[in-house]
């Protein structure tokens, strides 16, 4: 039996793994999945200091309170900066950290930070008067190959927007104790690849697990069979 701890990534919740958690639960693992404040059922706790850091605690402390050992710790997208962050405070909980087509900042580095010119332009120019990045919902599916109607149904009145503070707040400069990584690589992009150059990196070297699946960059949407067998593999 493993412990998963399962973090969503930008303006998703908890509720993005309902279709993958009961597959992991059948298989006799146990699965947490926060929400992280500012997004999700917990949008309306969004408050001016809401970043990062916070998404770390968040995290941090459904580790402390249910004294969870030996985690299988999932970061999907954003939640790359957030398992990381976690890292950095209680690595000896952790037993692997699992990068889902997800942000690998570096200790000092905030995921905007990793992202070209241009994408970070069109995330800072979409920011509303309480410091939320607002995302069309279309073009957010549209880029994350959710393609199926009943998917974009499900999905649309669900996303919500996400503190630009969780993007643009540096991971703290302390390093990250040795945990066996893996990352996930979706294969499937209608466009540009983020996560390409995080994945490549992961392959080239030795202390990395690398790991492809072919669907879209919300596998956990769309491909979640596939997805739960990778994790519990």
């Amino acid at each position: 039996m493993t412990t998963f701890v399962l973090v969503h990534g930008g303006w998703h919740g908890s509720w993005c793994w309902r279709r993958v958690t009961p597959l992991l639960v059948e298989k006799g693992h146990e699965v947490h999945a926060p929400t992280l404040t500012g997004v999700g059922d917990r949008a309306h706790l969004h408050g001016p200091d809401t970043g990062l850091h916070t998404h770390v605690e968040d995290v941090v402390a459904v580790l402390e309170i249910d004294d969870l050992q030996d985690v299988v710790l999932v970061g999907h997208s954003a939640g790359g900066a957030v398992i990381t962050g976690v890292a950095q405070r209680c690595a000896h909980r952790l037993r692997e950290l699992v990068y889902l087509d997800a942000f690998v900042p570096k200790p000092g580095q905030s995921i905007l930070d990793t992202l070209t010119p241009q994408r970070r332009q069109f995330f800072t120019a979409a920011v509303d008067a309480l410091d939320r990045i607002v995302l069309d919902p279309d073009t957010g599916m549209d880029g994350w190959a959710v393609t199926d109607p009943a998917d974009r149904d499900w999905v649309r009145p669900r996303l919500r927007p996400h503190p630009l503070r969780a993007l643009a707040d540096p991971l703290p400069p302390g390093p990250v104790p040795e945990v066996p990584r893996r990352f996930v690589h979706c294969t499937v992009k209608p466009g540009h690849d983020s996560f390409a150059g995080f994945a490549a990196a992961a392959g080239a070297d030795p202390s990395w697990r690398l790991d492809e699946i072919a669907a879209g960059h919300d596998a956990m949407i769309t491909a979640p069979a596939e997805l739960a067998a990778l994790l519990a593999d």
